[in-house]
């Protein structure tokens, strides 16, 4: 798989996209918004103070200074990383073809990891001992066959895949700063990850220390960055279930290692195979199902459209803003129903969208649906 490439950030635009994603209430999607209406995202942090108000925020949200953006970039480059771009040569291409991807990485290690087929492998934290060394052994084979091997850094499946893959080229997603990997037995193995022709990524600022809500953000990156993701074991309910069912809605080939129905650690996997799983029990499984992906021309857009033309669209008005916010609630809504019930411009519609957005009114869902978050009185 070749890494295409592409334009270069300037420093000065790697700069404001920092600043611009590190706002309270600007997610990738809201950053793709914002950068399609305005141009640029210098111009987009100039208008976001009116956007926040107008969309009934009850005060401004702190936009990072330049200086604190500054202090971020140089704290990456005292650990040996750098922010990569959607777009640019080094942004993992597989992970540019899910919905809304990070616009920023962190990345600390070399970039060339990004050119090999990835696939995914994830599973318990308290794994057996024959899941780690299934792990191993998948990790291991794939690496020879020139993939890489993507994972979550967790303990259990997720080291036992990354130290299988160690030789030949991983890649550990992290649900917090690259300079808080969790858990902390795993500090060293993120160092020989990046030393040894592999790399750890991360949307998350530095300094991050990881909560609950960001392990499922961490999960979806793991999925959208490989053409495949096998779960080797997970109970029932877990995070690799959700890494699955994120992988499947993606696109991706799911697989699944089959276990003993009385190790409830196979529970999940076992329901996953009975749901029509590919069932995996060595290297070739996994390899034969991908190889018709492997050197198809990887769908790649620009990063960012052109930004449209509002000229011959009027801003809307507070009575349009109402009867948005009137047609929204806590149920999502596509936001084709929403131009139909009100008959607005499209333009207008998306534009009070994104004042919601960023007011944090909004909640955004699959598939593009929104809805409306209740201010706090």
């Amino acid at each position: 798989m070749n890494v295409a490439a592409g334009p270069r950030l300037s420093d000065r635009q790697r700069l404001n996209w920092l600043r611009l994603i590190r706002t309270p209430n600007v997610g990738p999607a809201t950053f793709r918004d914002l950068i399609n209406r305005f141009g640029s995202a210098e111009t987009a942090i100039e208008m976001l103070p009116e956007l926040m108000m107008s969309g009934g925020a009850n005060r401004v949200a702190r936009i990072p200074s330049i200086a604190q953006a500054e202090a971020e970039m140089e704290t990456a480059r005292k650990h040996g990383a750098r922010f990569v771009g959607i777009g640019e040569a080094d942004y993992p291409p597989v992970l540019r073809r899910m919905d809304n991807p990070p616009p920023l990485l962190a990345v600390k290690g070399t970039g060339a990891v990004f050119g090999l087929t990835p696939i995914a492998i994830v599973g318990a934290r308290n794994a057996s001992l024959a899941g780690i060394k299934m792990a191993r052994m998948l990790a291991d084979g794939l690496g020879r066959e020139n993939y890489s091997i993507i994972s979550g850094l967790a303990r259990g499946i997720d080291t036992a895949a990354h130290q299988g893959g160690l030789a030949t080229g991983t890649v550990g997603v992290l649900a917090g700063g690259l300079d808080r990997p969790y858990p902390p037995e795993n500090i060293g193995l993120c160092e020989e990850i990046a030393q040894n022709g592999g790399a750890v990524v991360s949307e998350m600022p530095f300094g991050w220390e990881p909560r609950a809500q960001d392990f499922p953000r961490r999960n979806r990156i793991v999925a959208g960055m490989a053409l495949g993701l096998i779960v080797v074991e997970a109970a029932k309910r877990s995070g690799s279930l959700i890494s699955a069912r994120l992988a499947g809605e993606m696109g991706r080939l799911v697989f699944a290692v089959p276990g003993s129905p009385l190790d409830p650690r196979a529970a999940g996997t076992n329901g996953l195979l009975k749901d029509g799983t590919t069932l995996v029990t060595e290297v070739n499984d996994i390899t034969s199902a991908i190889a018709p992906l492997i050197g198809a021309p990887l769908p790649l857009p620009p990063a960012f459209e052109e930004p449209p033309d509002f000229s011959a669209t009027p801003p809307p008005l507070d009575d349009d803003r109402a009867r948005v916010i009137e047609a929204l609630g806590p149920v999502p809504v596509g936001v084709d129903e929403i131009i139909r019930h009100n008959g607005l411009h499209p333009a207008q519609v998306f534009m009070i969208l994104l004042e919601l957005d960023l007011a944090g009114r909004l909640e955004r869902h699959s598939g593009g649906s929104v809805s409306l978050v209740l201010l706090d009185p």
